[in-house]
């Protein structure tokens, strides 16, 4: 068989549903084969956007994503979304077709050492230089990609190696055990947790990864210890959970904030430095930290960990549970998550228009069932989102926060569809990002999906704009004009609908869900509440 059928059939073999991708000249004998296969090709209008969608598919599945491009621009053009699914570690293979090995040795057209390239944003990036190894190349790269700590994988395939011929097959493989943390760890563990006057968890994306939200659910009750999560992790705990503070995140000084103030030790439960960095909660470097995760702990000047348990998260938490004591209900915390709640609630009515973030976030959570998906991208309305918009389940709310690239929301949006074509997508953007990767549109209707785009709409970079208000007290360059987004969602064959004076945007969701194909809602949002949040953080601080 030709080698470009081999490699077809190595993807095969790894449980491959999708590749999200753009045919090019270097990779026709790749594409040739995949009309064969069982695998179904995602053209998409620009290789960003495939790589987005791999990176969300990866990160929904728990299965390695897959993304397709030729050569040159095309493989650059993958650049963003590879190293955003590698930051968030989702796990993700991309594939890139190569000029002839013939012409790597010199300046040839198109031509850039793509295995170089990607070294610096993957865990694994090769090249097939012969045939034989594509089974061997293809399954490390799955296994470096879906390992314990998920990232992505980069291959390099030259058009004249995938035209070869070759008399292999693809390689067995045998999925690994996580783990088990040690007796003595656990031991220590659970004296410092029962000796602690003032302990709070924050939980990373690693329990939803793991599996453990349940269990991280179970410890918190038990053990009585308030919790909180980063962006990447909203869900893995229930916000209505009794010891739930909800989201930590907010580099200015947040309500949440208040709990690591307050505490002696911190228990942090599957968490990447990426999603928090830790000077943002301990900068005072002086607290008892703990570290929980399947994957021994980065080294940062403000991580120093105490003591820590390497293994399944789950059996880790159970261990710990066993030998434990539970503290008493921490009242001061309460009122943190009391204050939140009552946050969330104080514009529910509000008929203002442009409309506040906080009533956006309240009709969208409103109108959509507690399984459905919400896609976020990048942007001050993400700032909102992750504080306001309230989860019960995981992956239900995600959020590009390693990497955090803008324009993922809409491509996200559609392979969130592809996973779980029985849920609700809703792609939540900002008019800056909707505009970085609104050619997915097309995309989206050729496959006949049904999902909502729900752009807010400020004219302008707002999350930038808050932060140069913040600093300086005025805005640099951080203003631009946008088209009709009605008429453009229109001239795609989607739905358009725009939120007017006195409109209701519940009715216009709940619409848009009837509609059963591609919406876009242009909804203008009013920003100065920015501003006024941050005023309200410092108001509430001494008072509590």
């Amino acid at each position: 068989m030709k080698a470009a059928e081999l490699f077809v059939r190595c993807l095969e073999n790894e449980g491959v549903e999708y590749i999200f991708g753009i045919p090019g000249e270097e990779n026709l004998d790749l594409m040739d084969a995949l009309l064969d296969s069982s695998i179904r090709f995602i053209t998409t209008r620009h290789e960003q956007g495939a790589a987005f969608m791999a990176d969300v598919h990866g990160r929904l599945t728990g299965r390695a994503g897959v993304c397709l491009s030729t050569l040159g621009p095309g493989a650059t053009n993958l650049v963003t979304g590879v190293a955003d699914a590698n930051m968030d570690h989702a796990p993700l293979v991309a594939i890139a077709g190569q000029a002839s090995t013939h012409r790597l040795h010199k300046e040839s057209h198109q031509v850039l050492d793509l295995e170089q390239l990607f070294q610096p944003v993957t865990k694994y990036s090769s090249r097939v230089l012969e045939p034989e190894i594509i089974p061997e190349v293809v399954r490390k790269a799955f296994k470096q990609a879906q390992r314990e700590k998920p990232g992505a994988s980069f291959i390099e395939l030259p058009e004249n190696i995938a035209a070869m011929e070759v008399d292999e097959r693809p390689l067995p493989f045998v999925k690994s055990h996580r783990p088990m943390p040690s007796p003595a760890r656990v031991e220590e563990v659970a004296r410092l947790i029962s000796e602690a006057k003032s302990p709070i968890i924050l939980a990373g994306h690693g329990v939803i990864r793991s599996g453990a939200c349940a269990k991280l659910a179970e410890f918190a009750e038990r053990l009585r210890i308030p919790t909180t999560v980063t962006f990447m992790a909203k869900g893995a705990i229930p916000f209505r959970h009794p010891m739930s503070l909800g989201t930590a995140g907010l580099q200015s000084k947040d309500y949440v904030n208040l709990g690591f103030d307050k505490a002696d030790v911190i228990i942090c439960i599957g968490y990447d430095l990426v999603e928090y960095h830790p000077y943002l909660w301990h900068p005072t470097r002086d607290r008892t930290i703990i570290h929980i995760d399947q994957t021994p702990a980065e080294v940062d000047a403000h991580y120093v960990v105490r003591s820590g348990l390497v293994g399944d998260i789950s059996e880790s938490l159970d261990r710990v549970m066993a030998l434990a004591s539970p503290h008493e209900d921490c009242n001061p915390l309460r009122r943190l998550r009391e204050a939140l709640i009552e946050e969330m609630n104080q514009h529910k009515d509000d008929r203002s228009h442009p409309m506040k973030p906080q009533k956006i976030i309240w009709d969208l959570r409103t109108v959509l069932d507690l399984r459905d998906i919400a896609i976020c991208d990048v942007g001050a309305h993400k700032m909102w989102m992750a504080r306001m918009f309230r989860c019960e389940y995981p992956n239900t709310c995600l959020i590009s926060n390693g990497f955090a690239s803008m324009g993922i929301a809409l491509p996200g949006a559609i392979a969130a569809k592809l996973a779980a074509p029985e849920r609700t997508i809703c792609a939540v953007t900002g008019d800056g990002g909707f505009l970085m990767n609104v050619q997915e549109l097309e995309t989206a209707r050729r496959l006949g999906l049904a999902l909502i785009v729900l752009v807010w709409n400020d004219g302008g970079y707002g999350l930038i704009e808050w932060k140069q208000m913040n600093q300086f007290g005025r805005p640099a360059h951080v203003r631009f004009d946008n088209p009709d987004i009605v008429a453009l969602a229109e001239s795609f064959g989607a739905r358009g609908y725009r939120v007017g004076p006195g409109d209701d945007l519940q009715a216009i969701l709940r619409q848009a869900i009837a509609d059963d194909t591609v919406v876009v809602i242009d909804c203008p949002v009013d920003y100065s509440e920015n501003l006024r949040l941050t005023e309200r953080l410092g108001e509430v601080l001494p008072k509590m």
